[in-house]
């Protein structure tokens, strides 16, 4: 059975922003991209009137969405643990394990980290998203910050867009880097394969810095530095510079590694069952203060021994 209309109205933060990204604001349980495809189709209006998915929206006008039948995602709360690490009440600091969503979408419909985000801080239900702003693939893990105030998450969004909102991870990359650099290439969504992104000259503006922490036969550990944050932007960025991250089956880090390389470090990238990539740092002005805060979180067991192989080789 098809669903019912849903309705929102643009409000002014929105004015001005094409309509399918407004609407991927206004309707979260849903994907920009499903939301375009709807577009198209026409289950969506505004003010009553059928618009491409480029066209400009404005405070006020309504829009009405008609989903095509498929599986409703859950935004509502569950009782799922939540690995918090620091709350006040603007924000929620978030140590995500491995094989943990942050948000339901397609394929993940429930049981995600905003599920339990919001069965803990029912106050997340008035924000857009929950208050995520950032977020973290499934497979890696490490520090999310999480608006809890409309202030905090103003602020954490103003910070993002200003580059002010340190983000710094730690990873391993195949191959020998040998000096410190940066990588500056558009992203976007891969032509072919949907699931994936890539450098593609119709992308958006990326822009990640890295430094070497440690080289090996074959492998270089880094720290890396987002300016922006783009979907998979340090596993396209590194791929890009043909250095993807050790075990990275999406960008060609799961690959055999040469058999010149030590056997314990070819038996690394096989087991990992990831990549090798840690969110290991956030700074960023307090939203109520302005004061300078920061988190870090330790790599975590599967990574650490990574690393300790690493550095007897």
């Amino acid at each position: 059975m098809q669903s019912q209309g849903l309705v929102q109205t643009v409000s002014l933060a929105l004015t001005g922003a094409r309509v399918d990204a407004a609407a991927a604001q206004l309707f979260p349980d849903y994907s920009r991209a499903r939301i375009t495809a709807w577009i198209r189709e026409g289950r969506l209006t505004v003010d009553n009137q059928i618009l491409k998915p480029k066209a400009k929206v404005f405070e006020g006008q309504v829009l009405v969405l008609t989903p095509g039948d498929e599986p409703q995602v859950n935004w509502g709360p569950q009782d799922i643990p939540v690995p918090v690490i620091y709350e006040d009440d603007d924000l929620i600091i978030v140590d995500k394990p491995v094989n943990t969503v942050v948000h339901p979408g397609a394929g993940n419909h429930d049981g995600t980290l905003v599920n339990g985000l919001m069965y803990r801080y029912p106050e997340l239900a008035a924000l857009p998203r929950a208050g995520i702003v950032h977020r973290i693939g499934k497979d890696t893990t490490g520090l999310l910050a999480v608006a809890r105030s409309e202030r905090a998450h103003k602020s954490l969004t103003e910070q993002l867009q200003d580059r002010s909102l340190g983000r710094e991870y730690w990873c391993v990359a195949l191959g020998n880097i040998r000096t410190p650099g940066k990588v500056e290439a558009p992203i976007g969504r891969h032509s072919s394969h949907r699931t994936r992104m890539a450098v593609t000259p119709g992308g958006r503006e990326s822009l990640t810095y890295y430094r070497i922490e440690g080289r090996f036969d074959g492998a270089t550990e880094l720290t890396v530095t987002l300016a922006t944050g783009r979907t998979h932007q340090i596993r396209v960025h590194m791929a890009h510079i043909n250095h993807p991250l050790l075990g990275d089956p999406l960008y060609g880090g799961n690959r055999l590694l040469p058999m010149r390389l030590p056997e314990a470090l070819r038996d690394a990238q096989q087991s990992l069952g990831r990549q090798a990539l840690h969110a290991q740092r956030l700074k960023m002005q307090h939203p109520a203060d302005g004061r300078d805060i920061e988190w870090s979180s330790p790599l975590p067991a599967d990574l650490a021994e990574l690393q300790a192989m690493l550095r007897a080789l």
